[in-house]
């Protein structure tokens, strides 16, 4: 008889998507599964990149520190040109980090080693990933999903509330749900390869132009590791051999060197280069999220960030529906995500045809909100400062015992959060659960002693705003409009506890 199990959330696809996915679910106390239908970790680093806002995100769950313990900084890069000529490339600054903005460094981490990192914070909440299990069929009713699941050890039956493809670009969960998945082939082909080599320092990325765009070469020293990471077009037509010999041989012949020597080959791939996105990200009770939603070229370092932030924006979303908030509140996840998912295709696809190396701010999502989404809501309208939507910078504060601390500090975790700003001490609803009150202002809990959250946010005396659990602005309302915030909390689950 085949097994049956029951779960809350089953999650098929354990990449970034997935990982951050289950580490958003773990502490919020729900009940979940993590499958992945290989039998170990993916072992090659394409996605490399982790930008400012994703570096934000990882503060949030726990795994900044230990993310760019692994990684390091981008070096500059240095080109080797037709004419003979070679130099340091001129890149966009990546700017200063300032009070609001903390990260501005793009972090370079291999993606094995980022989502190692990912893997233990999942495994210090009790939770793993379940490798070697494939999700071979499901169906769905008003109820549930149901799920069968293989493996080494057979086949199970698994119950679960609500499905969760994030399973890569050749998504079996979209394959199923039938959704169409629009876009265009870009007409280019890329290989990525993980090498030993020597006969070259790692303090710049080497990129060779000297055979022009079609078949250049870029070799960045992977940071954390040993290796080299190698890059470049390939045909579309014909096999492209990523053999240790054959990478040799590409190397020697777009280098014009013969003292470059690959040692070993860790990890190798060709892909064509792809613009899509999906028709939907919701039916039902199935969702997509990463790769499995949309895919882009490389270019512009948008994709780990992209599925990052996707299931960083539907974790908190399902825990609540699971919570009691009402379900209406998952259709914000596709209102949400698919028009940010739509920005970042666009704008890798026009960075491949433009050929630009370095991105400037305009990759470093810091800029992403989500102004038009059913979850905002300004009483009066806003005309200048921050936006309900906008991300909720950070700010330089001090706790009125005389401590430093930083606004940050106070968002993190699971919970909402409240801010008074220069109002009186008292909340102007009641208690719930999931939401913490703060108060900024002379005589506050936390003093706003150089105007950053001033500055910041432009908020005037007497506002207060709600920052929802993703470190987004949900509220803003001024004194005269309080009122609005209790129907606000009660449509994302924050209903007042009882007396």
């Amino acid at each position: 008889m085949t097994p049956h199990s029951t779960t809350e959330v089953l999650i098929c696809g354990a990449g970034a998507a997935g990982l951050t996915l289950g580490i958003e679910l773990a502490r919020r106390g729900v009940d979940f599964r993590l499958v992945e239908m290989l039998d170990a970790p993916f072992p090659g680093s394409r996605g490399k990149g982790v930008q400012p806002r994703s570096q934000e995100i990882f503060e949030d769950l726990g795994i900044l520190e230990r993310v760019v313990a692994n990684g390091g900084s981008y070096p500059p890069l240095f080109e080797y040109r037709a004419d003979g000529s070679t130099g340091l490339m001129q890149m966009p600054p990546a700017g200063e980090p300032t009070a609001a903005e903390p990260y501005h460094m793009r972090l370079m981490s291999p993606q094995f080693l980022t989502e190692a990192a990912m893997r233990e914070r999942l495994a210090e909440s009790g939770r793993r990933v379940e490798f070697g299990r494939e999700l071979k069929e499901f169906d769905q009713d008003a109820e549930g999903v149901t799920a069968r699941l293989a493996g080494a050890n057979g086949e199970e039956i698994v119950r679960a509330r609500y499905l969760v493809g994030s399973d890569g670009g050749r998504s079996f969960v979209r394959r199923t749900l039938d959704l169409g998945f629009p876009g265009e082939s870009l007409g280019v082909a890329f290989f990525c390869a993980d090498v030993m080599l020597e006969g070259l320092d790692r303090s710049v990325w080497h990129q060779f132009n000297i055979l022009g765009p079609s078949e250049f070469l870029a070799v960045a020293p992977l940071m954390g590791t040993d290796m080299f990471q190698l890059q470049g077009p390939v045909p579309v037509e014909g096999e492209t051999d990523v053999s240790l010999e054959g990478l040799s041989k590409l190397v020697a012949e777009r280098s014009r060197r013969d003292d470059i020597a690959l040692r070993s080959v860790s990890w190798a791939s060709v892909y064509a280069t792809n613009a899509r996105i999906v028709d939907h990200y919701q039916v039902g009770r199935v969702f997509l999220a990463g790769d499995a939603a949309h895919i882009h070229p490389p270019t512009g370092g948008q994709g780990l960030n992209t599925s990052v932030q996707d299931a960083y924006n539907l974790g908190w979303k399902l825990a609540a529906v699971l919570g009691g908030a009402p379900e209406a509140l998952l259709a914000t996840y596709e209102e949400e995500r698919r028009p940010i998912a739509a920005g970042m295709l666009t704008l890798a696809t026009n960075l491949l045809r433009g050929g630009v190396s370095n991105r400037g701010r305009t990759t470093q999502q810091l800029d992403l909100g989500y102004r038009s989404s059913s979850l905002c809501l300004e009483r009066p309208q806003r005309s200048a400062g921050i936006a309900a939507g906008d991300r909720a910078p950070d700010a330089p504060i001090l706790g009125a015992a005389g401590q430093s601390i930083r606004l940050f500090n106070l968002f993190h975790g699971a919970h909402w959060t409240l801010l008074g700003y220069e109002t009186d001490r008292r909340s102007p609803i009641a208690p719930r659960v999931g939401l913490r009150t703060h108060f900024v202002g002379p005589c506050a809990d936390f003093i706003d002693n150089g105007g950053h959250v001033r500055d910041a946010y432009g908020l005037s005396p007497g506002d207060w705003m709600v920052v929802r659990p993703d470190g987004y602005v949900g509220a803003i309302v001024s004194a005269a409009e309080v009122s609005a915030l209790d129907p606000y909390l009660a449509g994302v689950g924050l209903t007042a506890n009882p007396s």
